[in-house]
């Protein structure tokens, strides 16, 4: 997993991953999060992506926009 910047220092994102129709996010808990294509649309998992590469909004829209369409909880 890569280390998410959080430019503004105040994220509850610690880490991330990206695949061809995923996202994986580990919050700064220790539990991490599958968003698939087929979880929570394509659109959003490339908005994510964008962000994730970013360092910045990820965890704000993972809060107001996917919140509940994760396609696993790993921990």
């Amino acid at each position: 997993m890569i280390r998410y910047r959080d430019i503004d220092g105040d994220s509850g994102v610690a880490m991330y991953e990206t695949g061809p129709d995923y996202i994986r996010v580990q919050f700064t808990t220790g539990a991490i999060y599958l968003y698939t294509y087929n979880s929570a649309g394509q659109q959003a998992i490339e908005h994510m992506k964008a962000l994730a590469a970013a360092g910045e909004g990820l965890n704000a829209f993972i809060n107001t926009k996917v919140r509940k369409k994760y396609a696993a909880k790993e921990r």
